[in-house]
């Protein structure tokens, strides 16, 4: 939606679906880099606007957006309509700039599709009981169209953005990374929360709660590129149980370089303490990621943490300001970390994934500060430095390179 052109390809994108049968609800974002100049605007007004006022301006973006998108459809002879999220209505609750969907009205929808128009839908945004708008945070439009094909029972909900799809890592990183042509739902979920931006991780979670295929795939592409060929491109995200686990262990390697690290030392092993440490910062609103709590010694315990790099000042003032309280003998960090990660729900029927893993890096020279697992994915937290070479070093040595 970058330019008047742009929209342009993407109506004749549409009309193409639309001319093949199926009934078409489109979820586009707003016109590339809108949502910043609105929200520049504003603070150069104040410092910290309101969260109300914030969403009432967000949301004029996406629906310069469907408008225009409802007019280059209209110029290639199609019946088009376009609705605010309010107008459908799609309801969410009352969290300004972060708010979450909770239902969608789907009759005024079903009756213009029915009537054979072409529906186009606001994305990134809704409104609450109260009648106020309500955005759903940055990258919000993917949950939205996710959403919206829940709602409608759709066959498939396709994403279009800047990429082909999901790849086994970033192509930036590792020229051989190769892209995969089907993902799980969990996959993508523990990829997404692990450093990926392919789609935003509650798009994710919505089309996993509610098994909704959703196929990520480039907007670059011709639009007249033929149907059967768009259709079986990009990446699917799709059932466990549709995918073979036997065929490959690993499936990607994510990494994240928005960390750091926090270590309070010496804190009284006792009852409660991790609360005492981890509730003020909570109480901060900062998230908290990799955990360790070392043994007691004579008492005494280290528990270390990490949190977004953003937040890395901010989190050692609300420490240093309990410091008496909890006991610490003293507090240190790392901002200058990254976390690497290799996900696939292969893991659950492969052994020596992690001692793998762990050798690679080592043979790298590379020192593991942390490490965190789940059922598919295995993190480990190192020195920034060294990120890029443990991915590479990685993705070679599980193969990710070939074609499965």
């Amino acid at each position: 939606m970058g330019s008047t052109e742009r929209i342009k390809n993407v109506a004749r994108r549409v009309a193409k679906w639309h001319d093949a049968g199926y009934q078409i609800v489109v979820v586009p974002s707003a016109m590339s880099g809108e949502t910043n100049r609105l929200l520049g605007l504003a603070n150069e007004l104040m410092a910290q606007p309101d969260p109300r006022e914030l969403d009432m301006l967000a949301s004029t973006g996406e629906q310069v957006s469907v408008a225009l998108l409802s007019i280059a459809l209209h110029a290639i002879g199609k019946q088009a309509v376009s609705y605010a999220g309010w107008q459908v209505a799609i309801k969410t609750d009352s969290a300004y700039t972060k708010a979450r969907i909770q239902s969608i009205d789907d009759a005024k929808v079903r009756r213009d599709l029915d009537a054979g128009k072409i529906v186009i839908i606001t994305g990134f945004q809704g409104v609450d009981d109260v009648g106020n708008i309500a955005t759903l945070g940055r990258g919000g439009s993917d949950t939205s169209a996710v959403a919206v094909a829940v709602a409608m029972k759709a066959q498939e909900c396709l994403i279009y953005t800047d990429v082909d799809g999901v790849y086994t890592t970033d192509p930036r990183v590792v020229s051989e990374a190769r892209r995969l042509k089907t993902v799980t739902f969990e996959e993508m979920l523990e990829m997404a929360s692990l450093g990926s931006k392919v789609l935003q991780i509650r798009s994710v979670e919505f089309a996993g709660n509610y098994k909704m295929p959703t196929r990520v795939l480039s907007s670059l592409t011709d639009p007249m590129i033929p149907l059967e060929v768009e259709a079986a491109s990009g990446t699917l995200i799709s059932f466990e149980e549709d995918t073979n686990m036997e065929q490959a262990a690993i499936t990607g390697i994510a990494f994240n370089r928005d960390e750091a690290k926090i270590t309070v030392l010496g804190v009284p092993d006792r009852p409660g303490i991790a609360y005492q440490i981890l509730g003020p910062i909570a109480d901060a609103n900062v998230e908290v990621d990799m955990i360790i709590q070392n043994q007691s010694v004579d008492g005494k315990t280290d528990f270390t943490f990490t949190v977004p790099r953003g937040e890395f000042a901010k989190s050692m003032d609300v420490l240093r300001g309990v410091k008496e309280h909890i006991g610490a003998a003293s507090i240190v960090g790392d901002a200058k970390v990254s976390k690497v990660s290799v996900v696939g729900v292969g893991m659950r029927s492969h052994v020596g994934i992690a001692s793998t893993m762990f050798r690679t890096l080592s043979e790298e020279g590379i020192n593991i500060k942390m490490i965190s697992t789940s059922e598919i994915k295995i993190s480990v937290l190192i020195d920034e430095k060294y990120m890029e070479l443990a991915v590479r070093a990685l993705h070679k040595v599980f193969d990710l390179e070939k074609e499965v």
